[in-house]
């Protein structure tokens, strides 16, 4: 019987695609809750490795953590050095 992966695990291999992340990252932000944003950050985070995370955005690795944990509140500008790093950019587009 072949082993199965955990959720968890499946998520953060295909978060490795912008694709995915982009339509993973747009998804939360829909949900107009921060905390779902957040999780959805540090997912993306995790896929991409930490550490080369911390080292592509310049962001101390220990402060990278504590800015996408539960209790979190990253800075916009830091938000958009961790989009840059993944090659990912925000925009903004009218309701409806």
């Amino acid at each position: 019987m072949k082993p199965t992966k955990s959720y968890q695990e499946s998520l953060v291999k295909s978060l490795r695609d912008p694709v995915e992340s982009a339509e993973y990252l747009n998804a939360a932000i829909e949900e107009n809750d921060l905390d779902t944003f957040l999780l959805a950050l540090r997912n993306v985070a995790e896929s991409h490795g930490m550490s080369r995370v911390s080292q592509r955005t310049k962001l101390n690795r220990v402060s990278l953590y504590r800015m996408l944990s539960r209790r979190g509140n990253p800075q916009f500008q830091n938000v958009l050095h961790l989009l840059n790093a993944w090659g990912l950019k925000l925009a903004v587009k009218p309701q409806g």
